[in-house]
């Protein structure tokens, strides 16, 4: 209704408009204003809401898959006939890394990456250490104080919560001696192999050991041949009994072996480590065809240290007893070794990374043939050795508190060469497991010297 169309104000003996009708006339007015701006409104959020569906619409429209013809054609009573989608392995949708020579040299990332990256500093190495330290010695504190004072429920939340929490910080102290083992603590080698004897030893790591066989991986990394663990098998090397593990149930068994005795498995017996002749592979036995006899003296000596752990172990054991000494160091030094094997095994085995044989192996291939995975907020506790493990196997003298610039300063030169895997962990863990079973030759080039993962049993 128009306000020149309300009812006239009736008017008194002299042709005025009394109060009352003008009072009722004004309210009359303001009513109708009122009531006009909120049909603008209305007609407002109407028109926003259509703007903001046909914009949603158009938005799926053009981030959808283009539709085949038969699902583009109308069929009787308006209705869409849509064919269904074929279903298609993970693997084909993960692109393989090149495998050819790369077009670039190690000097040439080596040059991209700023200097500071390769100094070692004592301090800021020490800084980490003693972190992590003070991190895994409150956890010990809280839980021998006040775990016993618990009620008895809570205790199986407060004892999962520490195992976990104590597992993942002492998996960094694990990471900084390793980088002992590889020079890049400090400048001083004496330095560094003390503190790696140390606490690789408290962890019942034989560091002398450790250090050299893993030197040898970096050395022959992606060789089918001389790489020193996680080889795969070629498929006439798998046993007859592997269809039949080839299942969820076998999946589970097999993972749930591999994390929890994986780790001692392969330092005693070289269980998933490169064949050997010429004697036992063990990395506590000095006269191992692992080592020359320049190293075996230092094997020796991380025995030595190993031993000196199991005893005082053993004097924890007959002091506070067996279960207090599994409880505070048994079952979070499980939960590091189950760590360790479930970050090496992922930076190796992906669908998309290749092996070669000695025929096509060179260490800049190899090197490249690994990959950055992401663990979250475990990227830091762990010191970053997931996330940039592309970068440390081509620079490992590298401290871990500058790996993360070195990669950014490498990607663009790497490019298609360089591999990340966003995958949730538990998710890629399973996927690997079910998708890498052994290697075959590449079937889509003409380079036999190239091996791929496969499944088909």
């Amino acid at each position: 209704m128009s306000l020149n169309r309300l009812p006239r104000a009736p008017v008194n003996l002299n042709g005025l408009p009394s109060a009352q009708s003008h009072l009722i006339r004004t309210r009359q007015i303001h009513y109708q204003r009122d009531r006009e701006r909120e049909r603008e409104r209305e007609r407002e959020r109407v028109s926003l809401r259509r703007s903001f569906f046909v914009g949603f619409i158009v938005i799926n429209v053009k981030s959808s898959p283009p539709t085949s013809a038969s699902s583009r054609n109308m069929g009787a009573g308006g209705r869409m006939q849509v064919s269904p989608p074929s279903k298609k392995s993970e693997t084909d949708t993960i692109k393989r890394v090149p495998c050819e020579t790369p077009p670039f040299t190690v000097g040439e990332l080596k040059k991209a990456i700023p200097p500071h990256c390769f100094k070692r500093s004592i301090p800021r190495s020490f800084s980490y250490l003693i972190w992590d330290i003070i991190i895994a010695s409150c956890f010990y504190y809280v839980a021998t104080t006040y775990f016993p004072l618990l009620p008895h429920p809570l205790s199986y939340f407060a004892w999962p919560l520490y195992w976990a929490c104590q597992g993942c910080v002492l998996t960094g102290v694990w990471v900084i001696a390793h980088e002992c083992g590889h020079h890049a603590f400090s400048d001083y080698q004496w330095l560094d192999d003390t503190v790696g004897l140390i606490f690789h030893s408290f962890l019942l790591v034989p560091y002398f050991s450790w250090k050299y066989s893993h030197r040898r991986h970096h050395s022959n990394t992606g060789s089918l041949e001389r790489d020193e663990v996680f080889v795969p098998k070629k498929k006439s090397d798998i046993k007859w009994y592997g269809k039949y593990l080839n299942n969820p149930l076998g999946r589970t068994v097999m993972l749930t072996v591999q994390f929890t005795l994986g780790w001692p498995l392969y330092l005693a017996f070289n269980v998933s480590g490169r064949p050997y002749d010429g004697g036992f592979a063990c990395h506590f036995h000095p006269n191992a065809p692992i080592y020359n006899d320049r190293e075996r003296l230092q094997i020796y000596i991380s025995d030595a240290g190993i031993l000196a752990v199991c005893y005082g172990l053993f004097r924890y054991a007959a002091a506070q007893g067996v279960a207090s000494m599994v409880c505070f160091y048994g079952v979070p030094l499980l939960i590091v070794n189950g760590f360790l094997v479930l970050i090496t095994y992922l930076q190796h085995t992906h669908p998309s990374l290749p092996h070669y044989d000695s025929s096509e192996w060179d260490w800049l291939r190899g090197a490249l043939a690994t990959v950055d995975r992401d663990y979250g907020i475990l990227n830091k506790v762990f010191h970053n050795i997931t996330d940039t493990h592309v970068a440390h196997h081509l620079f490992s003298t590298m401290p871990h508190y500058h790996a993360m610039e070195a990669t950014k300063a490498i990607k663009p030169i790497l490019g298609e060469y360089y591999q990340f895997d966003g995958t949730p962990v538990v998710k890629a863990m399973w996927r690997e497991a079910k998708e890498c079973i052994y290697v075959e030759p590449d079937r889509q080039g003409e380079k036999k010297g190239v091996f791929w993962y496969n499944n088909k049993l």
